[in-house]
């Protein structure tokens, strides 16, 4: 069974995939919101087909460690997520993924305006990569 990592934003969210062992991430797709049903439909149809067992989520905590309204946010969207499949939820400590996302595609030499395209994929990648590198 595969893993899906998740980067929720508010109009945005960034989905990446293992492959079926779990060893690595991939980037799958960012994904434009449209609304609370749609967003779930969408995922919840990714879950089935690729046949996904856990849903990785990144956690936007505050630098101090804080957990803000950013946090209670994608809390929400995940367990209504769990409400529509049958998905297992881990949450990770998501602080600086997307800063890491935006030096690692300003190295690999990204236009800023295709980097805006990807980011969110990207930081779900590295999401997902750094709760697999833990198992």
């Amino acid at each position: 069974m595969r893993k899906l990592g998740l980067d929720f934003g508010d109009a945005r969210i960034g989905l990446a995939l293992s492959d079926p062992l779990g060893i690595f991430a991939t980037g799958l797709e960012t994904y434009h919101r449209k609304n609370l049903e749609a967003d779930l439909m969408h995922i919840a149809n990714l879950i089935k087909e690729k046949q996904v067992d856990t849903v990785v989520a990144g956690l936007p905590i505050n630098m101090d460690g804080s957990m803000g309204p950013r946090v209670e946010k994608t809390k929400e969207f995940c367990e209504k997520l769990q409400e529509v499949c049958d998905v297992k939820l881990e949450y990770l400590d998501e602080r600086l993924t997307t800063v890491a996302a935006e030096k690692m595609l300003i190295e690999a030499d990204v236009r800023r305006e295709d980097r805006k395209k990807v980011i969110d994929k990207v930081a779900a990648t590295i999401i997902l990569q750094s709760f697999l590198d833990r198992k």
